[in-house]
């Protein structure tokens, strides 16, 4: 029997299909685009290469999808009783998928990630659907199974950073993304879920600089990886107001592998958008998109995806195509049941009103729509800085639409938390002109000073004195010992009489008499403890 790059043993009918399946299961999990060699082994009628084929088929993310990877999964099916029990779990997992059963394909998943945990590629799609679904926590709980028997492969580092990452544990994503990185440069899955980090923290310099250095390592990679992280690397030009720069990263990266593919697509959209928010005349590159857009015959694969499509035409003009999304995209919600039901209906339906409201102008049901759609907008996937689009939408709304106080406090949170942000320190500035407050235009910038990293916080810190200080200050004597609390502090016990009493005569109360004395030794005994 033979075995995978990973060591999962493999139940073939010819031995020239190894190499194909090496180039799905590493180039899956490696993000490159020889994965899609496993169609030159499709010939090959045993259950794990014809269940990789359909997987493929499916990543198309198209309404045409299900139709395409039919077959190969109806073959992997039939085949399946030879196989192995891992590759039997594959190919029912694929099979789910294919039949529009995705929580039936993470359940699958997630049994394969327990049993075999080298199936990394079983471990890539689970964290796909899951991803898709905003449930970051399984995308976690799928790496950690796998941690233990895996370690020694970069990619699930890279994995498990950015599962890490979407669950809010920065350091934990770093350590983990750096892990991945220290392993094998080349590991853009890593770079991605290290630039989020970066994003979210605020290190827009860093992040930037990080970025240009790896982006060397970029090639051979499949479309959305590449489109992706120059995407990132366009956020960091945009905040950092290096307007040249994110045009060019547009046109010859964000905009320019397959531009047929809906992630693709979607980058596009995205920083489209996002340049117009900021500011940036971005010509008419929107029609462009907008051709792509066209074809795409209302698929519904992802409401995330559907969002950014009725945007896109919408921002290029062509209303009535935007408009008829929504409609489509109501029809649909319509037409599911239980969860799914609930976030067609309750999530995807008012943001794409408010979306093709904001892209004709009307400010006051953008922001009624999109403000009911925000804080279930997980629900639909994406990651936070992809989602970051629809509060940036509905924050342009709120100004536009004269609920400027709602807008300072989103806005000034913003701006705290990214203080290198130019794009947002200009838009605050702007703000408050507005507000009547002129003068916090130069203190909306400045957020707060963040302290080093890891240990650093604690070292930067204020040391507070331990009771042994307190034991060393009393042995000293009132010369060594003497109180120094802080300046205030200082102060009152003067003014009440009670002078530089030793540490251990302040605390105890020795040598004070009279209430004001007491209320002293009150007083410097609660400043010292806070």
């Amino acid at each position: 029997m033979w075995t995978d790059a990973l060591g999962n043993p493999l139940t073939l009918r010819s031995e020239a299909s190894l190499a194909a399946v090496d180039d799905f299961v590493e180039g899956f999990i490696a993000s490159e685009a020889r994965a899609v060699n496993i169609l030159q082994a499709q010939e090959d009628g045993s259950g794990i290469v014809q269940a990789y084929c359909a997987a493929l088929h499916m990543f198309a993310e198209s309404a045409q999808a299900p139709a395409n990877a039919r077959p190969f999964s109806a073959r992997a099916q039939a085949a399946a009783r030879d196989a192995t029990p891992r590759e039997q779990r594959f190919i029912a997992a694929v099979a789910a998928w294919v039949a529009g059963d995705v929580p039936r394909a993470i359940a699958l998943h997630e049994e394969q990630a327990r049993a075999f945990p080298r199936d990394l590629a079983s471990l890539k799609l689970g964290q796909y659907h899951l991803f898709n679904r905003g449930d970051a926590p399984g995308m976690l709980r799928l790496a950690l199974h796998a941690l233990p028997a895996a370690a020694d492969v970069p990619y699930l580092h890279g994995m498990l950073a950015f599962a890490w990452e979407q669950c809010h544990f920065l350091e934990q994503a770093e350590a983990s993304a750096r892990q991945a990185i220290a392993m094998r440069r080349k590991e853009p899955w890593a770079h991605h879920a290290l630039a989020h980090v970066m994003l979210t923290q605020g290190r827009l310099a860093e992040g930037h600089a990080f970025l240009q250095d790896v982006s060397s390592t970029w090639t051979g990679l499949n479309s959305f990886m590449v489109t992706h992280n120059w995407w990132h690397q366009a956020l960091f030009a945009l905040d950092l107001d290096r307007e040249e720069e994110v045009l060019a990263l547009y046109d010859r990266h964000v905009w320019g592998e397959v531009k047929e593919y809906s992630q693709d697509q979607v980058n596009a959209v995205s920083l489209l958008a996002r340049m117009e928010l900021a500011g940036l005349d971005v010509g008419g590159r929107w029609q462009d998109v907008a051709h792509y857009l066209q074809q795409r015959a209302h698929d519904h694969v992802l409401p995330f995806l559907d969002l950014q499509y009725l945007y896109g035409l919408a921002r290029a003009g062509d209303i009535e195509a935007a408009r008829g999304w929504l409609a489509s995209i109501e029809r649909h919600a319509l037409q599911r049941a239980g969860a799914e039901a609930v976030l067609w209906q309750r999530v995807c339906v008012p943001a794409a009103r408010g979306l093709l409201a904001h892209a004709t102008g009307d400010w006051k049901t953008t922001v009624e729509a999109l403000g009911h759609a925000l804080p279930r907008m997980l629900e639909i996937g994406g990651s936070h800085a992809q989602r970051d689009l629809f509060a940036q939408v509905h924050l342009d709304a709120l100004v536009k639409s004269g609920h400027l106080a709602g807008a300072q406090n989103l806005l000034q949170q913003q701006v705290r938390a990214q203080p290198e942000s130019k794009r947002l320190q200009r838009q605050a500035g702007k703000l408050y002109a507005a507000l009547g407050l002129p003068t916090l235009r130069d203190e909306a910038p400045k957020g707060f000073a963040r302290p080093p990293r890891g240990r650093g916080r604690l070292e930067a810190a204020r040391r507070r004195p331990t009771s042994a200080d307190r034991r060393r200050a009393a042995a000293a004597g009132p010369s060594g010992g003497a109180c120094r609390p802080r300046s205030g502090c200082r102060r009152r016990r003067r003014a009440r009489g009670c002078g530089s009493a030793p540490r251990s005569e302040c605390r105890s109360g020795a040598g004070r008499s009279g209430p004001a004395n007491a209320r002293c030794g009150r007083s410097c005994r609660a400043r010292r403890r806070a």
